[in-house]
């Protein structure tokens, strides 16, 4: 097959990661010809770039591709896709996030292309928008819906949103599971003494780890003022928190005016090759988003026998099945987050049974070629409907 992916950036995120693992599974595994199109990777958040390249990924550039909305670098950035995809001649277009996933659809569309897939990661509106915002991000999805033939979720959460919403019914969606490199997590306690070592951890120490960009709505101060509540019971805790961005500077004001400072470490930027090692390290993961398709770092963390601590947010249910997996929290909670690391901080036992089970149920599910292979398998379905629709007509 002729396989073109579209992704607004490629950053150190979970939707990048799934994208360029999946062209690389493509290439490998089946030996399709691929080509990825993304905007440059601007921002703090690091980059999947050079990665891409080395593993042979054609890539095309378009510079005018960014996140922001701005009407007249959109419209470079549709001609410019348009005219990529042109030369491409692709069987299947499958695009990634809202600005590349707008306007990706609408430039395949109008060029007739075989078969048009979009992944949600994680819907654009959400109840943390104004209403205006939020009625427009609709819109634009609805329209975009009626552009492609068949629509991705990384959770079944995702799905009922997007219907719930309007933006496509329910038999245009398939769920496939973000896919990721299991083996790393499989083993990363080998990497926990020397990690500990080097964050100048002590064996008495119960590590509390976060891995997300520091962003608004991804929960860091939530946790903050949860440990405040956890640190007077229990002063052996301390806090990992991993990712850079650019609440930064105020994430680190609140954790000194609450007196944390000998309590929380942040790595800054760290390339995704050195998560394992850090998931490593920890005991117990919090995830404290307020919106996030599934992240990744949940099945990533119970893969590495690590429990979970999320708020029940998107497809966080999905995997975080409480007092098996995890604890499943409502959102914002502080003094519930408080509770529940207190319970997995005390009891060793505990921390060790949710995080087997963690990895008994999910390590097969979150393999990147089960993943590649479903997708494949849903382009030759859309590929063999679109030759007989063309033999009837």
């Amino acid at each position: 097959m002729r396989i073109a992916h579209i992704i607004t950036r490629l950053i150190l995120g979970g939707a990048q990661e799934n994208a360029v693992l999946c062209c690389e599974d493509l290439m490998r595994e089946y030996g399709d010809q691929v080509l990825l199109i993304t905007g440059p990777p601007l921002g703090p958040e690091g980059s999947l770039l050079d990665r891409v390249r080395a593993g042979g990924v054609p890539v095309e550039l378009i510079d005018s591709l960014r996140r922001p909305i701005h009407p007249w670098r959109d419209l470079a950035s549709y001609r410019r896709i348009k005219r990529a995809l042109r030369d491409f001649r692709p069987d299947v277009v499958h695009t990634h996030s809202a600005k590349g996933g707008i306007l990706g659809r609408a430039a395949a569309w109008s060029l007739g292309t075989p078969a048009v897939v979009h992944t949600v990661h994680g819907a654009p509106f959400h109840p943390y928008q104004g209403r205006g915002a939020r009625a427009v991000f609709r819109a634009c999805e609805r329209w975009a819906a009626q552009r492609c033939h068949a629509m991705v979720s990384v959770a079944d959460a995702m799905t009922e949103l997007m219907v719930g919403a309007g933006v496509a019914p329910r038999e245009k969606f398939t769920t496939v599971y973000s896919g990721m490199e299991v083996e790393p997590f499989l083993h990363s306690a080998q990497y926990r003494d020397r990690v500990r070592r080097q964050l100048g951890y002590r064996p008495e120490h119960v590590v509390i780890g976060k891995i997300a960009r520091l962003f608004h709505l991804k929960g860091h101060q939530y946790l903050i003022r949860a440990a405040e509540q956890l640190v007077s019971a229990e002063p052996s805790v301390r806090f990992l928190l991993v990712g850079d961005g650019g609440l930064r500077q105020r994430l680190c004001r609140q954790i000194a005016e609450a007196g944390l400072e000998d309590h929380f470490h942040l790595t800054g930027l760290v390339s995704p090759e050195k998560i394992p090692e850090l998931i490593g390290a920890m005991d117990i993961v919090v995830h404290a988003s307020l919106r996030e398709g599934l992240a990744r770092v949940l099945p990533q963390a119970l893969i590495a026998g690590k429990p979970v601590v999320s708020y029940n947010v998107d497809g966080a249910r999905e995997v975080v099945i409480s007092r098996r997996t995890g604890y499943l929290l409502p959102p914002e909670s502080v003094k519930e987050m408080a509770a529940a690391l207190n319970e997995l901080v005390i009891d060793p036992a505990l921390r060790d049974r949710l995080g087997s089970e963690g990895r008994r149920r999910f390590t097969e599910t979150f393999r990147h070629e089960r993943m590649t292979g479903r997708l494949r398998a849903l382009y030759a379905e859309l590929l063999a409907d679109h030759r007989i629709l063309k033999a009837e007509s």
